[in-house]
């Protein structure tokens, strides 16, 4: 069977996104008293079932760029359209809206540099650049690491420019590429942490106490990690430790995003960055029909999958 990667990717993250809107900031101590089994609405945001968030609007707008010329001036551009004019909304309103994200489109909107835009403080590392990261990698697979690094850095640097979102972006794209090629979730994972550690130890990438701030990530061990240890708020690092935790304690589309949603806090985010690798791994086929029956604008995003598809096939 021809798998469709771009359809895989798009549906992953916006199914799992409309998964975790309706019980985002709900705690997980509530979530074990009412978990959420299927897909559901209103809740949170008062939204119907189906319903994906910023999280998926950017992805879609980054989706769209990449159909024609790479150009970041463009994706800032759909950014702006985006908060300002409903694009890539499910319903025409912004509903979600990060603050690191917002202050980096206001100053996109002065006409500033793409890859200034985004805010260097530490403070700034919201999972904001890595919730809409994923369908970069269909520019990138075939490029050298180097090359690879440099792309996700600008990408990033829109709306998180702190090497910290720029590292968790990197590190997702390269599980991936090597879910991409064919390997199994534990394995995938073990290499891409071995493929990033060498990258960060033979470059001058970040500091070594910026690099600790991956150090359970790169141990290629996070699957022994427990439950209670694994933390789900908006932080950049607790929303890829959480999803890639998620990817490797399940075995199936399903369970991964609904344990993804189940960790509370920031569920959307962490269901969509979940539901893009889980997608990828077992394929949007996967994905419960009556889930994607109600999902927002679907036919939308299949026509954006099928141009995706001809810009990289």
């Amino acid at each position: 069977m021809n798998r469709d990667f771009v359809k895989d990717v798009l549906l992953g993250v916006a199914t799992g996104d409309a998964i975790g809107v309706p019980v985002e900031f709900r705690s997980r101590t509530e979530l074990l008293v009412n978990p959420v089994t299927g897909m559901r609405g209103y809740g949170s945001h008062n939204q119907p079932p189906g319903t994906w968030s910023d999280d998926s609007s950017l992805t879609f707008c980054l989706g769209e760029m990449l159909c024609g010329k790479y150009d970041l001036e463009d994706l800032g551009n759909r950014f702006i359209n985006w908060a300002d004019r409903g694009y890539w909304t499910p319903y025409g309103v912004v509903f979600d809206k990060g603050i690191a994200t917002a202050s980096a489109i206001t100053r996109l909107k002065m006409g500033g540099s793409t890859i200034l835009a985004g805010g260097n403080e530490e403070s700034s590392n919201g999972n904001g650049s890595l919730m809409r990261i994923l369908p970069l990698l269909f520019l990138i697979k075939d490029k050298g690491i180097d090359e690879r690094f440099l792309i996700i850095k600008d990408v990033s640097s829109l709306t998180h420019r702190h090497i910290r979102s720029v590292l968790a972006c990197f590190i997702y794209l390269e599980i991936a590429m090597e879910i991409l090629s064919g390997k199994e979730r534990t394995e995938a994972y073990r290499q891409a942490c071995i493929r990033v550690q060498t990258f960060l130890d033979e470059t001058a990438t970040c500091t070594e106490k910026e690099k600790a701030n991956f150090t359970r990530i790169l141990s290629g061990n996070l699957y022994k990690d427990a439950e209670d240890d694994i933390l789900s708020s908006g932080y950049v690092i607790h929303t890829l430790e959480a999803s890639i935790w998620c990817l490797l304690k399940t075995n199936n589309y399903k369970d991964a995003v609904l344990k993804a949603a189940n960790l509370g806090q920031d569920t959307d985010t962490t269901a969509a960055v979940t539901g893009g690798l889980a997608g990828l791994l077992y394929g949007w086929e996967t994905i419960p029909e009556e889930w994607l029956a109600v999902l927002a604008k679907r036919e939308e995003i299949e026509e954006l999958c099928r141009r995706l598809n001809k810009k990289f096939k």
